[in-house]
């Protein structure tokens, strides 16, 4: 699936889960990325973990690191087109990873 624009799918009246990725399929390029399957569920669990752990920490950091690999897929697959995170912490790392 090939992504460039926010209204390249109006003549669409809906997408599926499989339409952008087909059964038995855990990857596709959206603008020249490997988006994985399970990539904004990734970012999500590890976001809401943030809380519980401790800046500075190896842990948080790892997390941080993740988070950071994570966001250009976001961008690439326009969730933070539609979507803005409540954490002070996330919207940090989304800005820093840019």
């Amino acid at each position: 699936m090939s992504h460039s624009s926010s209204h390249q799918h109006q003549h669409q009246p809906v997408v599926r889960p499989e339409d952008v990725l087909p059964e038995g399929i855990d990857s596709t390029a959206i603008n020249g990325l490997t988006v994985r399957k399970g990539s904004v569920a990734a970012f999500v669990a590890n976001a809401l973990r943030l809380d519980d752990l401790t800046e500075g920490t190896p842990e948080y950091a790892a997390v941080v690191t993740q988070m950071r690999e994570l966001t250009p897929v976001l961008r690439a697959i326009g969730l933070l087109d539609v979507f803005r995170p409540h954490s002070q912490a996330v919207e940090r790392i989304i800005a820093e990873a840019a």
